[in-house]
């Protein structure tokens, strides 16, 4: 029988799709991509711990008490193992499936059960939609809408659709015939039979199809992982593809908690919406008799109005909190923060590469993710223009049917390493096994196995096509579909014991370093001659990012350079390549420079001119730092230098500044009020000498407020302030020494309560509560414009609980006065006295935030001497200063 064109026919109908309706999946896939967006921003927008008490408080509502504290200890140990964004990815994207399913699944299955032939036409396709391997569908779904979260969540659809309309269909077809005869003798129309009549005694059923589409949904989150969909199942396949038990097992343990916690829910809602189900829930509890507290439930409005202030809370907790902070770029800024997506297979070249040009963007200002993919997913992806680079393209031979066809869709940056081969290789302690020939009639010694890597990869489809054919080992070896790490596990478990295996690998590889190894020999050069390693680009890219195209076209690696890139990263072990690759540059200190150039980076203690590279400064909010920063801003712009600004919250800008990504700060309150930041990163850091002091930390009232003059003053006049006292930013050591020390010294703190907030919020306060006079007592410091704009007492703290007064000094990273010496020589003798910088404060509060250049600008044309004071050029060796444009 000749063979049916079946798949030939299917690909015409695809292409033909594609060309005639791109338009109408380019628009679903956008409706997808942003109800995703948006449940995945409510569910990963709170705190973890605060949604999963929202989440807890539903459970109490439909389940008990008990139910409610098992659901917050699930969520919480998906918390502690530091998987909850990517469980509430998965969720979201369970979440919007279901959504769609069943907005399709209820009519259909309505209209199914009022047809005998809908029911007939649609029973087929139902069974053809189940019974289909799921992962089929992620084919259609990454030609139609590329790779990401959108193929994930249409092929979670397709494949849970069915028992939602079957079940629906189920439900209606099992009422009562009795029942619906006599709503229609009452003369009750058919739509009003189905909405009331059907659909609620149908309930039961109904929900139980929902629930089996929730769980064949979860069921699908690890296939959605292997085209880019994230969440967990991008973690559980990361876990598969590096045999890495541990990830493996914490997201399928999330994953179960995800199952169990709406499984049981759905259940619960079920018997809670259906007339059937609440008559059933109240005569097994009246059935019950003793009172239970682990079953008790609150009222409907007690759960709501328990969910809505947890909700407000946390929406108040996102829109005022620090939020995520930023990557910090290292030198050469020339990114400033622009994203770049890369995809990687995980080979040990490609996982080595992608994370060495993650961290070379990165350290140049790019914000880079790096997502593993099959291969095939990877070339569709980058061809449909949603992932911008990939570093381990083998070509012209082990990838060329992915080249063939995506090749006008894909910028070719070269090759990176060129001497590559493909091989089967045999430990050497096997003997009389020397070439490919060799393996003939040997299948016994081996198991009949050759241990293959990922069934998509190139080399396995040349060893499967053409190598087992060409040597005639076809019937007499099995390949062994597995993954990189699969594979070198095996050669690593059958070496330990001296057991004979041959396996699936390639030149270069660390593990001819590890272990004695033969390469057996391809007499007839099947294996054709050697790859290029390449760096692929989509279409486009080198027009939209011309100078990482040019350091991707001039990247080259040596072998000594890669293999010992990838034992350090084989050293570090999973899930710390990036560390593994920052420890490779550290050693290897001229290469960052030399595969990313910027013109302008150099450094001091080289000779260069120091103006040549960009400085990086750190400040927060407060209101000297900002004036400080922006006056060097404008001081260093004039005498050629750049500067990168980055606002930060206190802990992690000591953290950069220790690790060299931030080059200097001007605003560290020592030796005590960040004292705690000193003692750990001290080592680190380099003292540039201070600029101002002493300052002095207290709680300030306003003049009006009578009779209170010290901290003491304030123990029972509580009710005056409210019992409050208006803070700042909490965590900074400020409001901890208010906290820990200033209130229980002076027995307050059963009496007041300290209010979390910012510093503008904070002023926000004090200038409401001073336009009405009512008493405030705010944490305030010297220096500060507050003092100027309003009159107010500081409290006297004759127990010094606040500390003796600290400096404000200029904090840099450790090699700062190697690379920037007239800097640090400018920063040591920089001095502000209190009038100056109060007037240059007060110039800034008055124009407002975001006019901070044009009120230094302002208040330098009133301090005419302060540039030439601060950094004269005398000592600069040349150069004149650039003239700048007066304020407005």
């Amino acid at each position: 029988m000749p063979r049916l064109p079946l798949g030939e026919w299917v690909d015409s109908g695809v292409d033909f799709l594609q060309r005639h309706l791109s338009w109408l999946f380019d628009a679903i896939s956008s409706l997808v991509t942003g109800m995703y967006d948006v449940v995945d921003a409510v569910l990963n927008g709170p705190e973890p711990l605060l949604l999963a008490g929202i989440l807890a408080v539903l459970a109490w509502w439909l389940r008990g008490l008990l139910a409610a504290g098992l659901a917050f200890v699930g969520f919480a140990l998906i918390d502690s193992i530091e998987l909850w964004e990517l469980a509430m990815s998965t969720l979201s994207l369970v979440l919007v499936a279901t959504i769609v399913i069943l907005v399709i699944a209820v009519p259909l299955g309505v209209w199914a059960s009022r047809s005998a032939t809908v029911s007939a036409v649609i029973r087929p396709v139902l069974d053809f939609m189940q019974t289909m391997p799921a992962m089929v569908y992620l084919i259609p779904g990454i030609i139609f809408f590329g790779v990401g979260v959108v193929p994930g969540i249409i092929a979670t659809i397709i494949f849970a659709l069915p028992p939602g309309v079957r079940m629906t269909e189920l439900g209606i077809r099992q009422v009562d015939a009795e029942l619906v005869e006599a709503a229609e003798a009452f003369g009750t129309s058919p739509r009003n039979t189905l909405l009331r009549v059907q659909l609620p005694l149908a309930l039961p059923t109904i929900m139980a199809g929902i629930n089996q589409v929730i769980m064949l949904g979860l069921s699908m989150v690890v296939i959605a992982g292997m085209v880019g969909g994230g969440g967990l199942g991008g973690a559980v396949y990361r876990a598969i593809g590096n045999v890495d038990i541990g990830l493996g097992f914490e997201a399928g343990v999330s994953i179960v908690i995800l199952a169990m916690y709406l499984d049981r829910l759905t259940g619960a809602l079920g018997r809670q919406v259906s007339p059937l189900g609440r008559r059933a829930l109240a005569k097994a509890q009246a059935m019950s008799g003793s009172f239970k507290v682990w079953d008790h439930r609150p009222r409907p409005s007690v759960a709501v109005v328990g969910v809505v202030v947890l909700a407000l809370v946390a929406g108040g907790m996102s829109i005022f909190g620090g939020g995520k902070s930023t990557t910090v770029a290292g030198e050469g800024d020339v990114g400033q923060g622009k994203k770049i997506s890369m995809g990687y297979i995980p080979w040990d070249e490609g996982i080595a590469s992608t994370f060495l040009w993650k961290e070379l963007l990165e350290r140049r200002g790019y914000e880079v993710e790096a997502t593993q993919y099959e291969a095939g997913a990877l070339y569709t992806g980058q061809a449909n223009g949603q992932i911008d680079i990939q570093t381990d393209s083998w070509l012209p031979t082990t990838h060329a049917s992915y080249w063939d066809k995506y090749q006008d869709r894909l910028e070719d940056m070269g090759a990176w390493y060129d001497e590559t081969s493909l091989e089967l290789s045999v430990p050497s302690y096997v003997k009389g096994v020397d070439s490919l020939a060799d393996l003939k009639g040997k299948a016994g010694q081996f198991k009949g196995r050759i241990i293959g890597i990922e069934p998509s990869a190139g080399e396995m489809g040349i060893l499967k096509d053409k190598i087992l054919k060409e040597y005639g080992l076809e019937g007499e070896y099995k390949v062994v579909d597995g993954s990189t790490p699969g594979m070198l596990a095996e050669l690593k478990r059958a070496y330990e014991k001296k057991e004979p295996v041959v396996v699936t690998l390639w030149s270069p590889h660390w593990a001819y370093n590890t272990y004695d190894l033969k390469k057996l020999k391809d007499p007839k050069g099947t294996w054709g001659s050697g790859d290029g390693v390449h760096t692929l680009a989509r279409k486009g890219f080198s027009a939209d990012n011309p100078g990482v195209a040019k350091w991707l076209k001039n990247f080259k690696m040596t072998e000594d350079q890669l293999t010992s890139l990838e034992a350090e990263i084989q050293g570090a072990g999973k899930g710390k390549e990036q560390d593994a690759v920052r420890a490779w540059l550290k050693d290897n200190p001229e290469l960052a420079d030399k595969w990313t150039p910027v013109s302008g980076v150099s450094k001091g203690a080289n000779g260069k001119d120091e103006r040549e590279r960009p400085i990086e400064v750190a400040w927060f909010p407060w209101e000297e730092d900002i004036a400080a920063t922006y006056l060097w801003k404008a001081v260093l712009e004039d005498r050629g230098y750049k500067m990168n600004l980055k606002q930060f919250e206190v802990g992690p800008m000591y953290t950069a500044l220790s690790r060299g990504q931030i080059d200097v700060q001007f605003d560290g309150w020592l030796p005590n009020t960040q004292k705690k930041y000193w003692d750990k990163y001290g080592d680190k850091l380099s003292d540039l000498g201070a600029w101002y002091g002493p300052t002095s930390l207290e709680i300030a009232v306003p003049s009006y407020v009578k009779g209170v003059e010290s901290l003491a003053d304030l123990k029972g006049r509580e009710d005056e302030f409210k019992g409050r006292i208006v803070g700042i930013e909490p965590g900074t050591e400020t409001m901890n020494i208010l906290k820990n020390k200033v209130l229980p010294g002076y027995g307050l703190d059963g009496d007041y309560k300290v209010v979390d907030s910012s510093t503008p919020g904070m002023l926000a306060e004090l200038e409401r509560s001073y336009a009405k006079k009512e008493p405030i007592a705010v944490m305030l410091w010297t220096p500060h414009w507050a003092y100027s704009e309003y009159e107010l007492t500081k409290l006297e703290d004759p127990r010094k609980a606040f500390g003796e007064g600290d400096q404000i000094r200029t904090v840099a990273n450790k090699d700062f006065p190697k690379n920037y010496p007239q800097l640090a020589k400018w920063f040591k003798d920089f001095k502000l006295s209190e009038e100056q910088l109060a007037g240059l404060e007060n110039e800034i509060q008055k124009r407002g935030t975001g006019h901070e250049e044009e009120a230094v600008a302002a208040w330098m044309e009133k301090n005419p001497g302060i540039a030439p004071a601060i950094a004269p050029l005398s000592r600069f060796g040349g150069g004149r200063p650039r003239r700048r444009r007066p304020p407005p």
